[in-house]
């Protein structure tokens, strides 16, 4: 053989031998492309979600009478920073650490085992999309804080600090994260059943109104706010302002919300998530402004406000899993029913910011019309349960719905009653009737979140310098120093 052809026969075999080895490190290249483009876009995502803390922060200030609208500030902030290093610690393990039927075993602390295959092993969620397990802790957890969030809408100008922090650390801890891994973290609500909740209509929003409702059985309504007849009187929050702000801070946030629960840039996915969310969003602002002009005759601006959380809460579970064409019927659906649930439940509880129909009655018609619209297409392509009534015929889609939602509701509802039950026989629950009427500012943080209404300034006649007295009324003491600067003058 000449020396030719030994070199011809050389080479290809080198070549066989290289080729293989290239292809293998450019797919490598390739995954982790797609793995750091999906990474990227979760994070940006979970950035919006957090973000909407800003606009659950002012949606509540702006609904609280001035002696409470610092209150709010300090709320969020220890909320957050608590569900941070609970759900970090313990809470997404529980969630999604593992395919057991009730809870996760893996992950604690985030000690998840850097080799791909194994850390798939351990957080099978990571078997199916390509993103880092951080960036996943991340974007859970902040689903976990926007639900507990939603929780002290209810409790409004009338209860104790503390209890923010006991019942903070148990939801984010257990409670949600236990309820998350049943419907999103492969549990048996999901994996058995087939219940579909894309983005959280139930897992999210109808978990907090839950614990709301379990709070505010406990809690009571704030002081005047039924008078001797048993008719609920208005107490006007100080800034609307500030609640547009703060919903269209939360509209913008739902934007991370449904469309980064694809978990991926790649595929354009995520685009057709939004456009379903800003949909329904807009139908429920419309059906809520007609509702409440056709019982009212007013364009009534909270329930406009109203309308649009609805709209978003109800999305959000069948946001991955129905067409364009559903998405404003669903929002609508919801406009209509968050402010017949305001004025209905206005008469027994006393829920400032309609927490209980925008989140808790509009979870419940988000998750139901998954059981009717889900599109055939989309629940192939998400893998999880079956076609819509609309499509199917069936009703079997809307029955695990419906199933999902009560063990849901009664789960979170027992052990969010036991706890609440539980701080208000120990260190009690509610602040003292003079410390409500002075005002939480005050009275809970030591100073106003508008410090120029309440502290009386000496260089005017007649006032007093220094802050008032805890026991007494805020609003009803300036008004006394005003009228007694003008007798004077």
């Amino acid at each position: 053989m000449s020396r030719k052809v030994l070199w011809t026969v050389g080479i290809a075999l080198g070549v066989m031998l290289v080729a293989p080895t290239a292809a293998f490190a450019q797919d490598a290249s390739l995954n982790d492309t797609i793995s750091s483009l999906n990474t990227l876009w979760v994070v940006i995502a979970g950035v919006l979600v957090m973000f909407m803390q800003a606009g659950f922060a002012l949606l509540e200030i702006g609904f609280s009478r001035m002696k409470n609208a610092g209150a709010g500030v300090a709320k969020i902030l220890v909320n957050y920073s608590i569900a941070s290093i609970a759900y970090w610690a313990v809470g997404f393990a529980l969630a999604f650490g593992g395919a057991g039927a009730i809870a996760g075993t893996h992950g604690f602390f985030l000690n998840v085992s850097g080799d791909p295959a194994q850390a798939a092993s351990q957080i099978p969620l990571l078997g199916v999309v390509n993103i880092s397990p951080a960036a996943l802790l991340f974007f859970q957890f902040v689903f976990c804080a926007v639900s507990l969030a939603i929780i002290w809408g209810t409790t409004l100008e009338r209860i104790k600090f503390a209890a923010y922090v006991i019942y903070a650390i148990i939801f984010s801890a257990l409670i949600y994260p236990i309820i998350s891994h049943w419907i999103f973290g492969g549990g048996w609500l999901q994996a058995n059943l087939g219940m579909q909740d894309f983005a959280g209509s139930t897992v999210v929003h109808l978990i907090g109104a839950t614990g709301a409702l379990a709070a505010l059985l406990l809690l009571g309504a704030r002081r005047g706010k039924y008078g001797p007849d048993g008719r609920p009187r208005a107490i006007p929050g100080h800034s609307m302002p500030l609640v547009g702000l703060g919903i269209l801070i939360l509209w913008l946030g739902w934007f991370g919300f449904n469309p980064g629960s694809t978990l991926a840039a790649l595929g354009n996915r995520f685009a057709e998530v939004a456009l379903v969310t800003n949909l329904a969003a807009a139908a429920g602002v419309i059906a809520a402004i007609g509702t409440m002009y056709w019982m009212r005759k007013t364009i009534d601006i909270g329930m406009a406000g109203n309308g649009a959380i609805a709209g978003l809460v109800a999305i959000t579970a069948p946001s991955g899993y129905v067409e364009f064409w559903a998405a404003p019927i669903i929002g609508a659906l919801a406009g209509v029913v968050v402010v017949v649930g305001v004025l209905t439940i206005e008469r027994y509880l006393d829920d400032p910011v309609g927490a209980l129909s925008a989140h808790g009655l509009a979870g419940i018609v988000g998750t139901l019309c998954c059981g009717i619209f889900t599109s055939p297409r989309l629940a192939e392509l998400n893998g999880v349960g079956d076609a819509g009534l609309w499509y199917s015929g069936s009703f079997h889609q809307l029955g695990v719905q419906a199933l999902g939602i009560l063990v849901a509701f009664a789960t979170v509802f027992i052990v969010s009653y036991a706890v609440f039950w539980a701080i208000k026989h120990t260190i009690g629950l509610r602040v003292t009737p003079e410390e409500e009427d002075a005002g939480l500012d005050i009275s809970e943080h030591g100073m106003y979140g508008y410090p120029e209404q309440f502290i009386p300034q000496p260089e005017y006649p007649g006032a007093a310098s220094g802050p008032l007295p805890v026991g007494q009324p805020a609003i009803g003491a300036a008004a006394a120093m005003t009228a007694d600067a003008e007798a004077r003058s």
